[in-house]
């Protein structure tokens, strides 16, 4: 079984800064793509960035220059640093890591269970 949890969210002001993080445990043999996503209240969950096994990064639009995706690949551990935050980034903010539970199996995809960002203006 493979557990999915993040934290790190909070209440914080217009230009704020904060920090996420997600980690996956049980049985897992292999993680691959590591992402964030978020949804905002009346609107469809968005990809807000994401990272490879290999350090490969990718960026929404909308947040470029203001939020850094990491990992720590031994401890299937993946990072959002949020800073320069704004009221638009209020949102519950997911994990997903596609994980293979052995070295026979294929990668499936697991949520964690969200973590809340408020941004106030």
């Amino acid at each position: 079984q493979v557990q999915v949890v993040e934290s790190g969210g909070d209440l914080v002001q217009a230009g704020g800064s904060l920090r996420l993080s997600c980690a996956a445990s049980g049985s897992i043999f292999s993680v691959n793509f590591m992402g964030w996503y978020r949804q905002a209240p009346g609107k469809q969950r968005e990809l807000v960035a994401f990272i490879t096994s290999g350090g490969s990064t990718n960026y929404a639009d909308s947040v470029k220059g203001r939020f850094t995706i990491s990992r720590d690949n031994a401890k299937n551990t993946v990072y959002l640093q949020l800073n320069s935050l704004k009221p638009e980034d209020t949102a519950v903010y997911y994990c997903r890591a596609d994980i293979q539970g052995g070295p026979r199996g294929g990668f499936n995809a697991y949520w964690g269970q969200g973590t809340k960002v408020t941004v106030s203006s």
